[in-house]
């Protein structure tokens, strides 16, 4: 959940802005309005593939500096995929647009970790219900901000890796779980690529 006493990100402006910034897996992008973040792309194949998957996703948002905040989620995102287990939980999110079932789920979903998971159907369970496995899954597969709203640590059953719907799929999901220290059960990031890309 976001601080109650979040500072405003760019003072009362309604309007969204996004940057990029680099990382071990490769170009991020980071979008934001006054009341927090509205959106986080995982790399594509390069910066300018970033930079138009973001404008695709925000049409509206323009491109700028990142106040201190943001550069603060940066920061924090940048150290998290070197490794460092670093707790995004304090970072704002604008929800505002969110549906009901969805935030409730993102809820569960900011408490886990690095280095931890959790399965839909612990969620589920959670939420009072262990048959809305399937529609946590879809709750988070609609989640705008990955890594600050950690979807990866989700699981299927068994230790399965289950769903991803960022960029690379499945295998960006264990790599983003290896670098966290994580062992989920199932194929493991070098089992699911191909033997050209072991080499």
């Amino acid at each position: 959940m976001e601080p109650a006493d979040a500072a405003p990100y760019i003072g009362s402006m309604p309007d969204s802005n996004f940057a990029l910034f680099d990382t071990t897996i490769g170009p991020c992008g980071i979008v934001w309005n006054a009341r927090g973040l509205t959106g986080v792309q995982l790399p594509k194949k390069d910066e300018a593939s970033t930079r138009a998957r973001v404008q695709q996703r925000y049409p509206s948002a323009v491109e700028a500096a990142p106040p201190a905040p943001v550069k603060d989620a940066i920061d924090g995102i940048t150290a998290l995929l070197k490794g460092e287990p670093r707790d995004l939980t304090h970072i704002a999110i604008d929800n505002t647009r969110t549906p009901e079932f969805n935030g409730k789920v993102y809820a569960i979903t900011r408490q886990v970790p690095p280095g931890q998971t959790i399965t839909y159907g612990e969620i589920a369970t959670q939420l009072g219900d262990k048959l809305l496995a399937r529609d946590v899954g879809q709750a988070l597969g609609e989640n705008p901000c990955p890594l600050v709203m950690p979807c990866h640590r989700v699981l299927a059953a068994n230790g399965k890796p289950g769903g991803f719907s960022a960029a690379g799929g499945v295998v960006t999901k264990l790599k983003l779980l290896s670098i966290e220290g994580a062992q989920p059960g199932g194929p493991t990031l070098f089992d699911t690529l191909p033997l050209e890309a072991r080499r």
